[in-house]
């Protein structure tokens, strides 16, 4: 079990409040990484890491912002000396206010501009600057992993039939920008594996299916009968497979997509 231990790592975690990444947070800490909390709440950031033990941090963090990024890495390095795994996990995927305008508002020929330019920015722009900044860290020092989340979105297109309710009215429908920006999440993995791979540093996707978070019964039910496994994941599901890409089980692994999906994806 040494393979998965990441004892004395100093692992980052963005957009760490949210349903999956405080779960990335929980099984780093117990797989004994130090863990910085990255979101942009830094009250609440620091709350949550505060919780998790006084190894670990919380930052405020503005994964589109390179300075707030930088200033983060500074104080990272002073604490700890070393980043040993990065978590692109920050992301937006789109939500309406307004339930009764979402299926407007996300039909393909309605979405708004600021809405697809606003998930570039964080969704793809973010995992840039994020690597860019704590990447150049791991390559100066010979060695890292860096995690990048993408999803079964990223490549498969979405199937709108889910998002139709028992008499089959369509609520709303899978926007654009998420789909595109996980895809260019999955192969600036590629291209990242390939330029840093003589630096040591390892750079991988974990492409996650649908987590089950109160949504309406029709969609998990929806939702469920396309899996393999008849049901939506857990928060908790992605632990394991996050541990992996991070520890030294998967030395020899870089440039790939690990997907757990239930097995949306393989038919």
């Amino acid at each position: 079990m040494e393979l998965f231990s990441l004892k004395g790592k100093t692992a980052i975690v963005t957009g760490a409040l949210g349903l999956i990444g405080k779960k990335h947070c929980e099984a780093l800490a117990l797989a004994g990484a130090q863990v910085v909390v990255a979101d942009v709440n830094k009250e609440a950031a620091v709350a949550f890491a505060t919780a998790l033990g006084s190894e670990h941090i919380g930052l405020g963090v503005d994964v589109t912002d390179k300075a707030s990024l930088e200033t983060a890495c500074t104080g990272i390095k002073a604490r700890y000396g070393s980043i040993d795994i990065l978590v692109n996990n920050a992301a937006i995927n789109d939500m309406f206010e307004n339930p009764a305008m979402a299926k407007e508002l996300s039909a393909f020929e309605n979405y708004p501009l600021d809405a697809f330019q606003k998930s570039i920015n964080v969704n793809v722009t973010g995992v840039f600057l994020c690597s860019q900044v704590f990447g150049a860290v791991m390559a100066g020092q010979g060695t890292g992993s860096i995690i990048n989340v993408a999803s079964t979105y990223g490549i498969v297109g979405p199937d709108q039939s889910i998002y139709r309710d028992e008499q089959g009215q369509q609520t709303f429908y899978k926007s654009p920008a998420y789909p595109v920006t996980k895809g260019a999440v999955i192969n600036f993995t590629r291209f990242l594996a390939a330029y840093w791979g003589n630096k040591g540093v390892r750079v991988n996707t974990l492409s996650p299916g649908g987590v089950e978070n109160n949504q309406n019964e029709f969609f998990v039910n929806n939702y469920s009968a396309k899996t393999l496994l008849g049901r939506m994941a857990q928060p908790n599901d992605y632990q394991g497979a996050l541990i992996f890409l991070a520890s030294d089980a998967s030395a020899y692994m870089t440039g790939a997509n690990l997907i757990v999906d239930g097995g949306w994806t393989a038919i």
